[in-house]
Parts: C-alpha cells; structure tokens; sequence
C-alpha cells in the first residue's frame, strides 16, 4: 500500500469510528470543517492553499497530506505549492523545515499515483 492510500485508508477508517460514536459536538465540527471549505467568497482551492499554509505553521502532518491530497485533486500545480511552503516557511520559521521535507514527500506520492 503506497504512502498516499495508508495515509487516506486510515483516515477514513478512523472517522468512520468517530462519526459513528454519534457524539453531535464532533460530528457538528467535522461537518463544520467540510463546509467551511467551499466555494464562497473564496474558492475552495485558495481556502485549501490557506488550510495548507495553516496546517504547516501548526505542525500538524496529517493535516498538511490532507490539504496536499485536496490540493492535488483541485489542479494546484508544484510551482503554486512550493509558494505556499515559503509562505508557511517565512510566517512559521525553521521549525516548519521538516514539515516542508515531509510535505515534499507526500507531493511526490500524490504525483506518483496520478
């Protein structure tokens, strides 16, 4: 199983488990998550690209290869993806370097699959 369909299979594994809890509170911010990414005054790729930026300023892996994965599959092109890294690189300092190597990484699996 490639990086790429561990990361997506777990993922989903793991939110079928807490969806099905049937607790509201999680249930509700998930789906608030999902909604906020929409097309609205912004479209869902430049709010995917923010969630990118957001995600490697906080350090958080998984939520960069989902934001990567969703920006794969909106068409955002290498070049648009390495300004991002700068951007989270410039605003979150060096300790976003080793999210950068990992975020590379996981944009090479996601071309690999394509």
């Amino acid at each position: 199983m490639s990086k790429v369909q561990e990361f997506n299979a777990y993922r989903k594994k793991m939110n079928e488990k807490i969806l099905g809890h049937d607790n509201k509170v999680l249930k509700r911010f998930l789906n608030l998550d999902t909604n906020a990414y929409q097309d609205g005054a912004l479209p869902t790729k430049t709010k995917e690209l923010l969630g990118l930026v957001a995600s490697m300023v906080l350090r958080c892996d998984d939520c960069i290869a989902y934001h990567l994965g969703t920006c794969h599959e909106l068409g955002v092109t290498k070049d648009e993806v390495f300004e991002v890294f700068a951007i989270a690189n410039l605003v979150g300092g060096s300790i976003c370097i080793p999210h950068t190597r990992r975020a590379v990484e996981y944009w090479e699996a996601l071309d690999e699959e394509a």
